[in-house]
């Protein structure tokens, strides 16, 4: 069982987007009618390993890993936010979530009104130096901040900031085959490269030609994509916190970095350090 995670409420009274399924440690939900901020912030630190059960908040959510890395599960999909990164949740998505190392949590909880030009489906978000001190700083304000002064000024900075952050392809879709979608689960949190169509279409009592059609029609995806992608998302977290390329490659079963590498240009357009290297130019 994952242990529970270690609350660290930064803002006195900060509440939690709850609901059936809260957090851990919620302090209330936001959607509270005494609750009329556009805007509302919480700051939580979770152990390596700590698991949150499936929930959804009423408002939208930026979902931000000041340290450590976050995958985070609907029944549509996974989304790998390394360390530094954001993800944008829309409001009503359940979704679990798993930490991958110590995470510095910080979220905001947007009114509809406040975000009604961000997406309606999750994503991963690269974030700028500007929006992380401003996510650092939101934390530390009461719930209910006095929208016309300096805290009400942080919060609506946040809001005009938002829509300009780069959304990153750090995403991989899930089967609705209930057994598909669990294998894909599993595969998720184990990826190797040396599963191939022909295992997996065995497991789901296909043949390969009937199996590559169904995958690419409940995914998206071809097999050998949806493979890569997979473990490109494992990688990242680790690449990130600063793991060598080569110590990644061989823990994900590649022969040698080079073949590492090459995947993953195939997939993001650039070998892993360039690829971090131009993110870190985005922020």
């Amino acid at each position: 069982m994952a242990r529970q995670a270690q609350i660290n409420d930064r803002a006195a009274g900060a509440p939690d987007a709850g609901g059936a399924g809260q957090e851990p440690g919620s302090a209330g939900d936001v959607s509270r009618p005494e609750i009329r901020r556009p805007v509302v912030a919480r700051g939580i630190d979770y152990p390596d390993h700590a698991q949150v059960a499936p929930h959804s908040h009423a408002r939208s959510q930026l979902f931000y890993a000041a340290r450590g890395a976050v995958l985070v599960e609907t029944d549509q999909g996974a989304w790998m936010m390394p360390p530094k990164h954001g993800l944008w949740i829309p409001p009503g998505v359940k979704h679990r979530v798993r930490m991958l190392g110590q995470v510095q949590m910080r979220s905001l909880y947007f009114a509809p009104a406040a975000v009604s030009s961000m997406p309606r489906v999750c994503e991963v978000l690269g974030m700028s130096p500007l929006m992380r001190q401003l996510l650092d700083e939101a934390v530390t304000l009461p719930a209910e901040y006095d929208v016309l002064g300096r805290d009400g000024l942080v919060m609506a900075l946040i809001q005009a900031e938002l829509p300009r952050l780069p959304v990153l392809p750090l995403s991989l879709p899930l089967p609705d085959d209930p057994a598909l979608a669990e294998r894909a689960r599993a595969f998720l949190a184990a990826p190797t490269p040396h599963d191939t169509i022909d295992d997996w279409a065995r497991a789901s009592g296909m043949s390969r030609r009937s199996f590559t059609r169904h995958f690419r029609a409940e995914t998206g995806l071809s097999f050998v994509a949806w493979r890569q992608q997979a473990c490109v998302m494992a990688a990242l977290p680790q690449l990130a916190a600063g793991r060598d390329v080569t110590g990644v490659a061989f823990d994900l079963g590649y022969a040698n970095p080079a073949a590492f590498s090459a995947m993953f240009a195939r997939t993001l357009g650039a070998p892993p350090r360039a690829y971090l290297e131009s993110l870190d130019t985005k922020r």
